[in-house]
């Protein structure tokens, strides 16, 4: 969405290493995929691995500053906010939730038990390894979750309240 410093848009970079496809129009977001929004009601849980399957996962690249015009308007989509996790990037290092698109495509992919995908993703910048350090207990206790009670049970343990109106 060209609203964040060119020099430190973690989405670009994934696109230069070909490791992601930007998407140009919200019409071609596949209907299945799981759209990343920070504001869902619904969170991403490891059953979310079939849709991941149908119709990958996507980031939309925008500013956390602006987050709320963005997210005004509708996008295709399984909308889902991710559960909460310790930022490792440079710009928000341990703010919680305020992940950088990179940060949030790995853990959705490491959620839904695509680790390797996950961890190649954040192997292209200096701060990865940090990321999955900062989070490799609540990721793997996510990943195990058989449910979105076990899910909302593991981040209350690490983060307190979660604060979601609805969770069905």
């Amino acid at each position: 969405m060209g609203q964040d410093d060119p020099s430190k848009c973690t989405s670009a970079k994934l696109v230069r290493f070909n490791l992601a496809k930007p998407i140009r129009s919200r019409r071609l977001i596949p209907r299945r995929a799981i759209l990343l929004n920070p504001s869902s009601n619904l969170v991403l849980t490891p059953s979310d691995k079939e849709n991941v399957d149908d119709g990958g996962v996507v980031a939309v690249d925008c500013s956390w500053k602006r987050i709320g015009e963005t997210f005004n308007r509708r996008f295709p989509g399984l909308n889902r906010r991710l559960p909460s996790l310790l930022a490792a990037n440079p710009v928000s290092y341990a703010k919680i939730g305020v992940l950088s698109s990179a940060e949030a495509l790995a853990a959705s992919l490491i959620i839904t038990s695509y680790n390797q995908e996950g961890e190649r993703i954040l192997k292209i910048y200096k701060w990865g390894q940090t990321f999955l350090t900062l989070n490799m207990e609540p990721l793997k206790e996510y990943s195990r979750a058989k449910s979105l009670e076990d899910v909302l049970k593991v981040e209350e343990a690490y983060f307190g309240s979660t604060n979601i109106k609805e969770t069905s």
